[in-house]
């Protein structure tokens, strides 16, 4: 009798250990299969898209992004402090360069989570139709904004429109410029068919119809499609679009001006969270920028790595105004020696300009207050919240009237 008790335990025992009761679902932690369940959840994920473009350590409207942009040129020099910026700068980077694997990698990891959104949305099942076609067309316009900043700076790339499921998927060929064109514009034509044109005033900052018909019209441009540019920018000059220039060109570069008529698509800043801007996606995180704390002089807290060129400088003075003033614009760009010129509230004549150059940059800066040190709010974080201006309307004019020219000459 004993044995058959024993054995009895024992098939009991085998019995109570099947693997589906073995391998049971963590409450605590999140996955693929139980995330996608509300509305919220979708647009966690798209906020979490949104927040690489500001990303700090790679971000395109995060200080690198702006640096890779803007050192390329002739506008301003970046400091040799930074070996890979400064390399960058002056075209000796090597493909290694640091700066540039970060925004290529932020660039594909924003591309990931759109991805992941576009496959995913169908679960939520409480969505309405006209809810999920918007959110959608969001994230194909967050997409498509990834793409369009990675063909822009380097030409041909992988074009990845699917989430990988086996370690086979994480290895993709480039492709060619034109195919990712063509998805560029596929993604910023759906997205302007499906989104809002305007939001609550709790989501300002997300895209809308304009902000995708403004880069689908850009991209027009560069793959010089005069005729189709011309046509889609035309359309944000009239009803029911309602953009216009600011009356003060500065206003565009304030924080008390913020989402203005004039703004198409802007980053959304703020100095809050934690106090480590470069911490990463994590409680540490604050969600600002450093760009003004990067360019600002030494003499407010600043660390000064860039600064504008005399041939900045000198092309703003060529064109003056009715009165024979500089050009609005000049005042609002730069600071230099003029009668009552302040900067920071400190006369232009406090700053060196170790560089050996005639100005200094307002733009990106907090150059109102009178100090970069301790942030835009006055915590001690290096970080700013004055929002990224990422496309003006401004911008539409003159790609409008860059199409119309160039149609005109074919």
């Amino acid at each position: 009798m004993k044995k058959i008790y024993i054995l009895l335990l024992v098939v009991l025992s085998v019995e109570g250990c099947k693997k589906s009761t073995l391998e049971l679902q963590n409450p605590n932690q999140i996955t693929s299969a139980t995330y996608w369940k509300t509305e919220n959840d979708v647009l966690s994920s798209l906020a979490a898209t949104y927040g690489l473009l500001r990303d700090v350590n790679g971000g395109y409207w995060g200080v690198r992004g702006t640096e890779i942009a803007n050192g390329r040129g002739d506008d301003f020099v970046i400091r040799n402090d930074v070996a890979d910026l400064y390399k960058l700068a002056t075209f000796t980077n090597t493909p290694d360069d640091g700066p540039v694997n970060d925004f290529w990698n932020i660039s594909y990891r924003g591309i990931f989570r759109a991805n992941q959104i576009l496959e995913n949305i169908a679960k939520v099942t409480t969505l309405t139709a006209d809810q999920q076609k918007a959110y959608i067309a969001e994230a194909k316009f967050l997409r498509g904004l990834n793409y369009f900043n990675l063909v822009v700076n380097f030409g041909d790339v992988p074009l990845r429109l699917k989430v990988p499921v086996t370690t086979q998927d994480y290895y993709a060929v480039k492709s060619p410029e034109a195919t990712v064109w063509k998805q560029v514009i596929q993604d910023f034509t759906e997205a302007a068919a499906d989104l809002p044109l305007s939001y609550a005033s709790q989501w300002v900052g997300r895209a809308t119809k304009g902000s995708a018909l403004g880069y689908l019209g850009k991209s027009y441009v560069y793959t010089k499609d005069w005729a189709n540019a011309t046509a889609t920018l035309q359309q944000l000059t009239t009803a029911p679009f309602i953009y216009h220039l600011m009356p003060a060109y500065g206003d565009n570069f304030l924080t008390t001006t913020e989402n203005n008529a004039e703004s198409v698509f802007e980053i959304q800043l703020a100095d809050v969270g934690g106090t480590n801007p470069w911490s990463g996606e994590n409680a540490g995180e604050a969600l600002g920028v450093t760009t003004a704390q990067e360019f600002a002089p030494s003499e407010v807290g600043g660390w000064f790595e860039i600064s504008p060129t005399d041939k900045l400088f000198n092309e703003f003075q060529k064109e003056k105004t009715t009165t024979g003033d500089f050009d609005p614009r000049m005042y609002a760009t730069l600071s230099w020696d003029y009668p009552g010129s302040v900067f920071y509230t400190l006369p232009f004549k406090s700053f060196k300009l170790v560089f050996g150059y005639s100005s200094l940059l307002k733009k990106y800066q907090n150059y109102w207050q009178t100090t970069e040190l301790t942030g835009s709010s006055g915590a001690s974080d290096d970080t700013s919240d004055n929002n990224e201006r990422a496309l003006r309307f401004a911008d539409i004019y003159h790609t409008s009237a860059l199409s119309l020219r160039e149609r005109a000459e074919v």
